[in-house]
């Protein structure tokens, strides 16, 4: 794990209750000190997605019309760089008008898929404004429109496709690439999806012509559902795999400190066995081996619970 692990601070998002809170009154002072607190925590770049969650609607020309004057805020308060965060063409376009990059440098694009509306027109944006890009591995081109990639094989392939495009349309170099192969929840995962991205980034790490390229997830999908004493630990235990396997970059909540635990850890070594329980065998249908490995998941929750009383 020669990689350094960079970290995309989430806190500027929705799901969170202090940045509802601070989009709800369009108070730009609440994102300033969520930007700030981030910064301060050593995040390496700060997501800013203002879009509507379960919990608040948002329309989208209420996110455009707010861009204008929260971007300029957060950049006030620190110089770490901002990642965008919307399938939405226009809200980048919004976005990157009123990044001053000059301040805080190349922003990141999150996130360039097959499935997007206007994919062309954000790939123009990536070139435009010279930016990083995230690009989705969880979905892949098929004739006559778009797929889940539900195996290794088609999430290496969309990286590569993707890695291809970004170069031949926006010249962008692999550094400048950033793959997501999709994390699922590993306590409800009955379909190896935890195994897959693994596997993914696996092979886009042995591909000469993807040397370079960084990969991310959204760290906090990871341990969503499981007993709050074990979901630290769960998410830094991923973050040890994950970067055995070429990860570099996590989306997640940096007052929770996350970085990887060390190889030897109990709680890596519970994990790695857990998952090795999902590998499925000869034979096997997906939910076999998936029921299987979301048992020893289980057993996992079990024991640490057992330990806290």
């Amino acid at each position: 794990m020669s990689k350094k692990l960079h970290i995309v601070g989430e806190l500027m998002n929705n799901s969170y209750a202090r940045a509802r809170k601070a989009f709800a009154a369009r108070d730009v002072d609440g994102y300033r000190q969520l930007a700030k607190r981030q910064s301060d925590l050593g995040a390496d770049f700060l997501t800013l997605n203002v879009d509507g969650t379960q919990r608040i609607q948002v329309r989208r020309q209420e996110m455009l019309d707010f861009l204008p004057d929260v971007i300029p805020a957060i950049q006030e308060a620190t110089a770490t760089p901002i990642a965008f965060d919307n399938p939405s063409v226009e809200y980048h376009k919004v976005a990157l008008k009123h990044y001053d990059r000059k301040r805080s440098g190349a922003p990141i694009v999150n996130s360039l898929a097959a499935s997007r509306e206007h994919l062309d027109e954000m790939v123009e944006l990536v070139k435009h404004y010279d930016t990083l890009a995230v690009v989705m591995a969880s979905e892949t081109f098929v004739p006559g429109g778009t797929a889940q990639c539900l195996n290794p094989q088609d999430s290496y392939r969309a990286a590569k496709h993707f890695v291809e495009l970004l170069a031949t349309k926006a010249g962008r170099r692999n550094d400048q690439i950033i793959i997501d192969p999709g994390l699922a929840p590993v306590g409800a995962d009955t379909y190896g999806l935890v195994n897959t991205g693994l596997d993914a980034m696996r092979l886009i790490s042995a591909d000469p012509d993807l040397n370079g390229v960084h990969m991310i997830v959204g760290l906090s999908n990871f341990a969503w559902g499981t007993p709050k004493e074990v979901r630290e630990d769960l998410e830094k235990a991923y973050l040890t795999l994950g970067m055995e396997a070429g990860l570099d970059f996590a989306l997640a909540n940096p007052e929770k400190k996350p970085a990887p635990l060390a190889r030897d850890h109990p709680m890596v070594t519970k994990l790695r066995e857990a998952l090795a329980q999902g590998q499925r065998q000869a034979g096997e249908s997906p939910e076999t081996s998936g029921f299987r490995q979301a048992e020893a998941i289980l057993g996992i929750c079990r024991e640490v619970e057992a330990l806290e009383f």
